[in-house]
């Protein structure tokens, strides 16, 4: 995996779902050192984060929809 350094905030939900997915296809293939495995969990910590927050605005949005 390449390293990435730029924040994900801009990421759409899709991208961001994709770049967890290859975080976590790496950790769990192992083979990292701990401090780059320590990296990409972070890196994972922070993509869950911004598709939490795309769901959440997503559901946020049904609502105010089905409210309507």
């Amino acid at each position: 995996m390449s390293e990435q350094t730029e924040e994900p905030g801009p990421l759409s939900y899709e991208e961001a779902r994709d770049q967890l997915v290859e975080v976590v296809r790496t950790l769990e293939g192992g083979g990292t050192s701990l401090a780059e495995s320590l990296a990409l969990w972070e890196r994972g910590e922070e993509l869950a984060r911004v598709c939490q927050e795309a769901l959440e605005g997503a559901r946020e949005r049904l609502d105010a929809a089905l409210e309507d």
